[in-house]
Formats: structure tokens, sequence, C-alpha cells
């Protein structure tokens, strides 16, 4: 079958059943995007291994960040300072050696990255913490807008309890 004929089966397809007609221009602009997006998150997370900065830094001022599941952070954080407050400035008090992250992958289409990866350290007991996590993120002009976290909350909540954070 001829490519005109193929596109011409194809936009009959798509308007029949009511999907929006993907041209080469509108593939190449999510594409673009999809490469931007995950280029961004992949340098915060060498930033954060490197501990030259992290992926928070790209989260907009009024982004959302829900951890999942029962763990004691679990709830939805409004806003970059909540979430920094509540989670993030608490768990590196809680530390001796910071976290540093291995990325096992990074998925990307369009506004989201999926970020899979493991996080160490050292907590100020002397004992490690150790973790594997999977971020999703929707991202809008290089900032992330809103992230669901999964990780192990047994190995969370155990720290959590255990270590107090540093004044």
């Amino acid at each position: 079958m001829r490519s005109s004929a193929l596109f011409g089966l194809a936009l009959a397809t798509a308007v029949a059943v009511g999907s929006p007609m993907v041209t080469p221009q509108t593939a190449m602009a999510q594409t673009s995007e999809t490469q931007r997006n995950r280029a961004a998150i992949a340098q915060g997370m060498k930033a954060w291994a490197d501990g030259t900065g992290s992926p928070y830094d790209l989260l907009d001022a009024d982004a959302r960040w829900t951890i999942s599941g029962n763990s004691l952070g679990s709830k939805t954080y409004e806003g970059k300072e909540a979430f920094m407050r509540e989670v993030i400035r608490p768990f590196n008090a809680r530390m001796r050696d910071r976290l540093i992250p291995t990325v096992h992958r990074l998925y990307a289409e369009g506004d989201t990255v999926i970020a899979h990866f493991d996080a160490h350290g050292t907590a100020l007991d002397g004992k490690p913490y150790v973790n594997s996590y999977a971020w999703i993120l929707r991202m809008e002009d290089g900032r992330i807008v809103e992230a669901t976290a999964f990780f192990d909350a047994i190995t969370f909540d155990d720290f959590w309890r255990r270590v107090q954070p540093r004044p």
C-alpha cells in the first residue's frame, strides 16, 4: 500500500473513532517535548548524584507532590515549600551522609517522565538507608508541576521513627 493510501486509511480511522489527528508536526513537537523533559530530569538526577543540585530544583512553586501508599509521609503536599519543609529537609536532617541516587531507567512520553532509581546514604545513627523509588513526574515548561512517588514504606518508616533530625 502506498504512503498516501496509508495516510488516508489512518485519517479515516481516526475520524471514525474520534481520535485527534496526529500530523507529522504534532508528532515532532511531542518528541521534542519528550526529549526536553527527559533531559531535564536526567540532568536533575545527575546533579543530585554529583552533589551539585537535585531534581527538586525543578519543582514549580505550586507543584503537588504525592507520596503514595501508607508510609508516615504518605499524603499530597501542596506546593514546593510544603514538600520541602515537611519531607525533604527533615529527611536530610536525619542523614549523616547524603542520599545518593542510582538511576536504573528514565521513561518519558510527552509531559510525563518516570524515574526508577535506588538511593543510599548513611543515617545519623550510622546505619545505612537504602530504598528503591519510582517517581511519576508531570512537567510544564521544564518544571515539575505534579509528582507521585512510590517507595518501600517499611524502610522509610523505620528510618523516620528511629532517627531524630538534627536541629
